[in-house]
């Protein structure tokens, strides 16, 4: 099929003198990546210029994109260039809106909906090419539909053409990837005719000072020195509707119009933001990072850059997404300058220091290496895939939040133990929607409750439909639901003076329906008898814990009892083992079990914005085959006792905890070693004795060897299940530990022919020429004998001990006991120290006997011997 004759002349783009080259290489390799600035034409006229190539001749042209109002806008650009409506020889796909006919031959498609088409049609039969475009935003489903298209490419479809296209694409592992084991994908760069931008780089807000105080005061200044439409760049909605108000606030005059863009708003809104302005009006759109994309938006010559976006992490531990706000790349930063120069010369703010922008990263991270993997993980098992190495990445999704993601869906019953794909599995790859959600839905269909479970579902897509109020709180998903139905059955959805944002209830409204259609579950939308069944009324919203219990097996709230710290409303305990908390008191905050929908995703502690209650009863229930009874005999250091305990366990939760009348023995005295090797071997019952026994033994272990034990604190604590165990009969708190026989345990460990060495070489005591028998002390680094000076006189050498090897330390002591020698040569202190030592003590002590001769003086422990 050739370009219709009625066809119009196509306008000259900056892309067309690349074309050729670029045609070429998809007429000859098959695979090609182009690389063109922003407005040089390359979303709308390529493939267009496609059209005309025979080779191509009866297959459709699939562009892929990443964003959903890119999709149209790019699919509307290219039918009005043909002369035609849409959905003649363009067509679009995108979520919950399809525009498409028997002739149509472009059909751009957002990326979640190109992976249903080539899951279901491996070969893409009737398709010639597909075109990645933008790819530099490196999504996950953008990555993964890459993959799968090579693979179809290599293995079913070497006539399917390839290519990649972006304006600030790193070309060269792209154009790698898409080439196989050949050499790489052609390159072919289009200069374009980008306008000059002059970038102006602004001080970044103070420490503590709101981005949008500073957005603001830019675009004021901005619309005082330039002329034209300005576009500005903000992190999220939340601050697109804070500038707002600020520059609605600020009075920019009748002039001025203000347009918010972003993803959730509806299609007429987006485009009413992207259209012309009537002349004499300018215009303000207020964007998150889905303007960065190949949108045009007429008469933008002034970019006002927050040097923000929003992004969402993944943390494979719990299971949890949080958005967070992160400095922008250099590609995004300049992909965002350039909206400035599509049509004419203009300028760009930016909100940071030059010299902070070559701190930047170089690009924004893929998608794919901080996402949640659970769709990723199911669309590669539809695939046939068991090892993700085998696929062709870019980036290779990481093996941690793989396996995390294998896990959840072998427990939602989409892969088996081996890792294949399931028969409920490949039901919920149909729905196109997480496969918490998939599951819940298919499970709610089983249990009479589908359109119930479509609703739940459809709500949870969306943003919120209920809008944070100052003061008011609620975060009853029945609510929701309610409120959805309300709507449904023509009542008021907001009769209790909720603000609720019809615009997404309304397209969650639309998605349930769709889901409800592809379930078969007909009939009428509303009404109904309460029950849901499997027809059409979405039924009483009190099922709705039920159902979000089948999606969020680990998130099934627990409460804590006691009172919350810090100021929290109430916390609870979730089955996968992590925190979560309400931060006001609201009605959902006294419920003893809820599941959880939606939290902030903080690393402990989790604030939780969407939840529905449940009863134990429908989790015993619902959840009786996953409920473990055990036999719990635990050391509790707070009680400093054995805790024996039955519990009936779901996941980290613990639904009954009751006293276990008759504990093992053993399963106790194991507890009170684990105690006791907590505690410390202080805990024990000591005696100065056995400490100084187990002292002897160190010093002969130390100069003899490992023949004798080893009874230090490391090795004794290592070995308490066989020295210490075997006394514990009985003991089960730390008050029971003084009746255990430490000195026979301790004793136990010293075999019975060292024991009489033991005495012979390291004995208690040392008897003195005095007669006293004084003890050794076999604390220190060598034996020590402190003795009185006096009790030593007519001793020659220094008393031994280890068989006469080891001579003592004695600590010569006056008749006050303090030391007035330290020696271990007791016959050089005779000889040349005790002169003055003796005249030093004989000044102090005057009655005391100090005789020239030591040797030949009567040792005494008196002052004098008995008769001087």
């Amino acid at each position: 099929m050739t370009t219709r004759p009625s066809f119009p002349p196509l306008p000259a783009l900056p892309i067309e003198p690349v074309l050729p080259a670029l045609l070429d290489a998809l007429r000859g390799r098959g695979v090609a990546v182009l690389q063109a600035p922003p407005g040089a034409g390359k979303t709308t006229r390529v493939p267009l210029a496609l059209l005309e190539q025979s080779w191509l001749s009866g297959t459709r042209i699939i562009v892929v994109e990443p964003r959903r109002l890119a999709a149209r806008a790019a699919a509307h650009r290219m039918a009005a260039m043909l002369g035609e409506e849409i959905g003649g020889t363009v067509g679009y796909r995108v979520r919950q809106d399809t525009r498409v006919g028997p002739r149509t031959r472009i059909e751009v498609v957002t990326d979640g909906l190109f992976l249903r088409q080539i899951q279901d049609s491996p070969e893409l039969d009737g398709v010639g090419a597909v075109l990645f475009d933008e790819f530099h935003e490196r999504g996950i489903d953008s990555d993964l539909a890459l993959a799968l298209a090579r693979e179809s490419r290599e293995a079913l479809r070497g006539d399917l053409r390839l290519m990649a296209m972006s304006a600030t694409l790193d070309g060269a592992p792209v154009a790698a990837l898409l080439g196989g084991g050949d050499a790489p994908a052609p390159i072919v760069t289009s200069e374009g005719r980008a306008f000059p931008v002059e970038t102006r780089h602004l001080d970044a807000p103070p420490p503590g000072g709101r981005i949008e105080d500073a957005v603001a005061a830019t675009v004021r200044r901005a619309l005082r020195e330039e002329p034209g439409n300005a576009l500005v760049f903000l992190p999220g909605t939340g601050e697109i509707r804070r500038v707002q108000a600020l520059l609605e606030q600020a009075d920019l005059g009748p002039s001025v119009v203000l347009a918010p863009l972003f993803g959730d708003m509806s299609a007429d809104a987006q485009d009413a933001a992207i259209a012309p302005t009537p002349p004499g009006v300018r215009k303000v759109v207020l964007a998150t990072a889905i303007a960065e994309t190949s949108l045009t938006i007429e008469g933008i010559r002034i970019v006002v850059d927050s040097g923000l976006m929003r992004v969402p992490r993944f943390d494979p531990r719990g299971g949890m997404t949080r958005l967070v706000t992160v400095k922008v790349s250099q590609a995004s930063a300049d992909q965002r300058r350039g909206r400035a120069g599509r049509l004419e010369p203009g300028v760009c703010y930016r909100l940071w220091p030059e010299a902070a922008h070559r701190a930047l990263a170089p690009h924004t991270t893929p998608e794919i290496l901080d996402a949640d993997l659970a769709p990723l993980a199911l669309e590669l098992a539809a695939w046939g895939v068991r090892d993700p190495a085998d696929m062709p990445w870019l980036d290779a999704p990481p093996a941690a939040a793989l396996a995390q993601a294998r896990e959840l869906l072998e427990e939602l019953g989409a892969l088996d133990g081996t890792g294949a794909i399931t028969a409920r599995g490949k039901r919920m790859t149909r729905l196109g929607v997480h496969p918490r959600l998939a599951r819940m839905m298919l499970a709610g269909a089983e249990m009479r409750l589908g359109p119930l479970a479509c609703t739940v579902a459809a709500l949870l897509g969306e943003r919120d439909i209920v809008r944070a109020q100052p003061g008011f709180r609620d975060s009853d998903l029945r609510l929701r639901v309610d409120l959805v139905t309300g709507e449904e059955r023509g009542g008021q959805g907001a009769a209790r003076g909720l603000a609720v944002d019809r615009h997404r209830a309304r397209q969650a409204m639309r998605q349930a329906q769709t889901w409800r259609r592809q379930l078969g579950l007909t009939g009428n939308a509303g009404g109904g008898n309460g029950g849901g069944g499997n027809g059409g009324a979405i039924g009483d919203s009190g099922a709705t814990g039920r159902l979000l219990a089948l999606a969020y097996p680990d998130r099934i709230g627990q409460r804590r009892p006691g009172g919350s710290p810090g100021g929290v409303a109430a916390q609870y305990r979730l089955s996968g083992g992590r925190g979560a908390y309400f931060q006001e008191a609201e009605p959902l905050s006294a419920e003893d079990w809820l599941v959880v929908a939606d939290l902030d995703g903080a690393a402990r502690e989790s604030r939780i914005f969407l939840a529905a209650p449940v009863t134990l009863a429908e989790l015993e229930e619902m959840f009786a085959d996953r409920i473990r009874s055990e036999d719990i005999v635990v050391w509790d250091g707070r009680e400093q006792a054995v805790l024996a305990r039955r519990r009936r366990r779901l996941f980290a939760l613990i639904l009954k905890d009751e006293r276990l009348p008759k504990p093992a023995p053993d399963a106790v005295t194991a507890a009170m070693v684990e105690g006791i090797r907590a505690m410390g071997l202080a805990c024990l019952p000591w005696t100065d004795e056995l400490r100084k026994w187990r002292t002897r033994l160190a010093f002969l272990r130390k100069r003899e060897g490992e023949e004798w034990p080893d009874l230090s604190d490391q090795a004794l604590l290592d070995g308490l299940e066989d020295w210490l165990a075997p006394f514990l009969d009985g003991v089960s708190r730390r008050a029971h530990l003084d009746r255990v026989d430490l000195s026979s345990a301790l004793r136990a460990l010293l075999p019975w022919e060292l024991k009489t060495r033991m005495d012979a070489e390291a004995p208690t005591h040392v008897e003195v020429p005095s007669g006293s028998r004084v003890p050794i002390d076999y604390d220190g680094e060598e034996p020590v004998l402190a003795v009185r000076l006096q009790e030593m006189f007519g001793l020659a050498e220094t008393p031994r001990i280890a068989g006469g090897k080891v001579p003592l330390l004695l600590h010569l002591l006056s008749p006050a006991r303090r030391p007035v020698q330290v020696t271990r040569d007791l016959a050089s202190f005779w000889a040349n120290a005790y002169k003055a030592v003796k005249a030093d003590l004989k000044g102090q002590y005057p009655k005391h006997y100090w005789p020239d001769n030591p040797l030949e003086a009567e040792p005494t422990a008196r002052a004098k011997p008995r008769g001087k």
